[in-house]
């Protein structure tokens, strides 16, 4: 499971741009072939989208920003562009997000077949003269990123899906080798100090990047210190037994609000049952996975848990959560590989007995604890792609250094994620930090 980093900066010859395009679209179907027509059609709660959605809602990307104004006699279907429009108000009206599971029709066949249509004129448009065009790239190249966006979260969406059922069965027929699920002892929790000082945060302006990664600018820090791993789930049913959803001391205000309501007391996929060799108090655990429902292993990343939980659990250890600037100070000079999508675990792995920071880039998403706001100097684009990024810096929090679901090639130490805090479907996990 592999796809192409696309973060070109410089002019490439069609053969190359139609390599590059069909890797990132060949990727998308193949991690939907493991689904029946059945399993793309659901929308188990509003927050996630269909598998026959996303596959269409990419292909209608490239027909609306590409094909339409660069193609002569290319017309679209305009009840495809009121289904398949996500959040581009410019360009008009759009089919209610929490309905997506209701588009019955056009079917997944259909969907196919729609998507095969626009390859075919997007292959002859990538072989013409317009595709030497600079910017035309570089709207391609947004496409791309936007749809190895989508293949993330058609991931996230479907384990959602699968969980929900009754019989929760794995999303791909082979499972994880049985060595994954066997726990080792969890290698010690250490820090690495920062002395702080006016760094420059942001993109430099080589090679992709989005919009909301710039301009690059000079930050202040105060010295810091963060862990050497990520946050496990020995230590989180630590947290768990120490009365960690039951403290109001540990939580914010509305985050106490979230957990009483929802009755939230362990991280989303995590199940409970009472051990059949033991007392009715000695719980055992199993969590779901892409793989299907497995035991909980004590030395991996928890994973799935809110901004709310993060920040929560890190009051309880004394420390905080990093913000999205150290963070990005700490990472830099770091490999931007590890458990990725590429790997095919498609889970949150174990830490290695290393020296230093790792789990930097892969297994969950982190939580830092800055808001999603704009950097000094940030203006939207201009046209309806300037609604990528900029209208939601509101009520998010930003997290750093993608997940085992990311495509490779797809992170950067610039890179910024953003959800609700509320938010816990996506794969997302916990560092500590802490002044020194």
């Amino acid at each position: 499971m592999s796809t192409l980093d696309v973060s070109a900066s410089e002019a490439i010859s069609g053969e190359d741009l139609v390599a590059q395009y069909l890797t990132v679209r060949t990727t998308t179907e193949r991690l939907a072939e493991p689904l029946s027509a059945e399993d793309q059609v659901i929308q188990s709660m509003d927050d996630t989208s269909p598998t026959k959605w996303h596959r269409a809602h990419v292909t209608w990307f490239f027909e609306t920003f590409l094909l339409s104004p660069h193609l002569e006699g290319y017309e679209a279907d305009p009840v495809y562009g009121y289904l398949f429009n996500s959040y581009y108000e410019a360009v008009g009206e759009r089919h209610p997000r929490p309905h997506r599971g209701l588009i019955s029709r056009p079917s997944v066949e259909e969907i196919t077949g729609y998507r095969h249509q626009v390859d075919e004129a997007m292959i002859q448009l990538l072989e013409s003269e317009t595709a030497d065009d600079p910017a035309f790239q570089e709207l391609l190249v947004l496409g791309l990123n936007h749809e190895q966006q989508h293949q993330e979260l058609l991931l996230m969406d479907i384990k959602h899906v699968l969980s929900s059922t009754v019989v929760k069965s794995p999303y791909r027929a082979e499972n994880a080798p049985a060595a994954r699920f066997e726990t080792t002892e969890t290698i010690p929790l250490t820090w690495s100090d920062f002395n702080g000082g006016i760094v420059a945060i942001g993109h430099d302006g080589s090679g992709f990047s989005f919009d909301n990664e710039g301009p690059r600018h000079d930050t202040l820090l105060q010295p810091y210190r963060m862990a050497n791993r990520l946050v496990t789930n020995g230590e989180w049913l630590e947290f768990m037994a120490d009365g960690g959803y039951k403290r109001p001391d540990y939580w914010l205000s509305d985050g106490w609000h979230h957990i009483n309501r929802t009755g939230w007391e362990h991280p989303m996929y995590w199940e409970r049952a009472a051990s059949a060799n033991s007392d009715s108090d000695d719980v055992e655990w199993s969590q779901f996975t892409l793989d299907g429902p497995v035991p909980l292993r004590l030395d991996e990343p928890v994973v799935h848990v809110s901004y709310y939980e993060a920040d929560a659990f890190a009051r309880w250890t004394g420390g905080r959560l990093p913000t999205e600037f150290e963070w990005e100070a700490a990472s830099n000079g770091h490999s931007t590989t590890g458990n990725l999508l590429p790997t095919g675990n498609l889970h949150p792995m174990p830490a290695e007995p290393e020296h230093g920071l790792q789990q930097l880039f892969g297994d969950v998403w982190e939580w830092t604890s800055s808001p999603y706001t704009a950097y000094p100097g940030f203006k939207p684009a201009p046209g309806a792609v300037g609604e990528y990024n900029g209208k939601f810096m509101i009520d998010q929090q930003v997290l750093r250094g993608g997940c085992t679901v990311t495509p490779g090639g797809h992170v950067r130490t610039t890179y910024r994620n953003f959800f609700p805090a509320r938010a816990r479907w996506h794969f997302g996990g916990v560092r500590l930090a802490s002044d020194t």
